[in-house]
């Protein structure tokens, strides 16, 4: 482990906070060996993973720990040397918990990155020191921009092999900034590692003293996301009711905004005013909530509400239309056609809706549209105009995730395929 500044990761204190982030890179820039690092080294790994990866880095002839093998759980993965299925991890340090998806980086699995993509606060992309930037890095960073990612954070991987260099850490970091200067992502930061060896993931670089930043742990814990999606307003989808006596419960999670006791709200659809009498969270009872905390509301009598119902701040009300512009990730292995019929799921709400039109499809190496008359073949990527058979109630994506996905279900089989994110 590199020398320096030692970072206690051991505490009996409980992080409460939760950053969900993404890794993509090209295939062989070391993501799986990155999250290993960063889960051997804050102390998330158990005696029997330990154990396993000792064991199936000794049967591929290798003389170190291959902490790839941590994330790399599917046997096809290990005997090809890559990731295909998006392969999450948690760990934790004192100051936060963390989500970690480590998603393919053969472009073919591009449905698989979207998946992962879906629930992340922050995209992770990795490049390899002797490689540089390439196509594959920026697609990723475009792909970052499209799905409306605020933080980015490029790790330049491998730096060992050019010698701990600053000098190709530097060019690396220019022709970076210049390609995402006129990007959409307000919050981009760069940091030199080896996963291999450990430098700068965790613990500071002795082989790296010209560079004075935080490491890369450090700077996934300072990342403010929850505060952002409190100063948005209240969004409340209703995931369970629980009838309690004369009043009724409502169980789910607060995706944006804050609510307290004997504030107003309007319940989605039908607009009918509500007021929250109670808030709790587990056994105990609170006098406010804030995004991203599961809790259950009590409201005062009213109307019968079921799950899939919406609360809102009362007069700051999301948007509500049955036509819908929708950015389209198809998963399936047929096209997505015109007049396709699909199940479509938004927040808790199931609802069947219809293809009308396909807008067009986006080239995302370039992000330029070109005309989709033939459909969207699988993972691609474009505009369509939904018909829903019931309202959504809901905001952009770029400004509320969790009003503005979609999930996109075939009606006959009920699998996933695609993923939509309201424009």
């Amino acid at each position: 482990m590199p020398e320096g500044k030692k970072t206690n990761l051991l505490s009996t204190e409980t992080p409460t906070d939760v950053l969900r982030f993404l890794a993509a890179g090209n295939v062989d820039d070391g993501k799986s060996t990155l999250i290993g690092r960063l889960l051997y080294d804050s102390r998330a790994v158990m005696k029997d993973q330990l154990e396993a990866v000792t064991r199936a880095s000794q049967n591929k002839g290798k003389d170190f720990l291959d902490l790839s093998f941590l994330t790399d759980g599917l046997q096809a993965e290990r005997e090809q040397g890559i990731t295909i299925d998006v392969a999450y991890r948690y760990f934790s340090t004192p100051k936060r918990k963390f989500i970690v998806a480590d998603t393919p980086g053969h472009w073919e699995y591009t449905r698989n990155m979207v998946t992962g993509a879906s629930n992340a606060d922050l995209m992770l992309i990795l490049v390899d020191a002797r490689n540089g930037l390439t196509e594959q890095t920026y697609r990723h960073t475009l792909l970052a921009s499209l799905l409306g990612f605020k933080h980015l954070i490029l790790c330049v991987n491998k730096m060992d092999t050019v010698g701990f260099k600053e000098a190709v850490f530097e060019d690396l970091v220019a022709a970076f900034k210049v390609f995402t200067a006129t990007l959409n992502i307000p919050s981009i930061s760069c940091v030199p590692v080896s996963a291999l060896k450990g430098d700068n993931v965790v613990q500071p670089s002795a082989s790296m003293p010209w560079y004075k930043d935080k490491t890369l742990l450090e700077q996934l814990e300072e990342v403010n996301v929850a505060a952002e999606l409190e100063q948005l307003p209240f969004r409340f989808p209703v995931q369970l009711v629980l009838p309690v006596q004369d009043n009724v419960v409502l169980a789910g999670q607060v995706e944006s905004g804050r609510i307290k006791v004997g504030d107003k709200v309007q319940v989605h659809p039908g607009g009918e005013e509500r007021t929250v009498l109670k808030i709790q969270l587990m056994d105990q009872t609170l006098e406010e909530a804030v995004a991203t905390n599961s809790v259950s509301l009590v409201l005062d009598e009213g109307k019968p509400l079921q799950r899939g119902n919406l609360l809102s701040a009362t007069g700051d009300l999301p948007l509500i239309s049955d036509k819908i512009k929708v950015e389209v990730c198809w998963f399936g292995p047929g096209k997505l056609l015109v007049g396709q019929p699909l199940l479509v799921k938004h927040t808790t709400r199931f609802v069947k809706a219809e293809v009308l039109e396909i807008v067009h499809k986006t080239d995302v190496a370039t992000l330029k549209q070109m005309p989709a008359q033939n459909g969207l073949e699988m993972n691609e990527i474009g505009e369509v105009l939904l018909q829903t058979e019931e309202p959504l109630y809901y905001g952009p994506y770029l400004v509320n995730k969790g009003t503005g996905s979609l999930i996109f279900i075939c009606p006959r089989s009920f699998e996933t395929i695609g993923a939509g994110l309201i424009r």
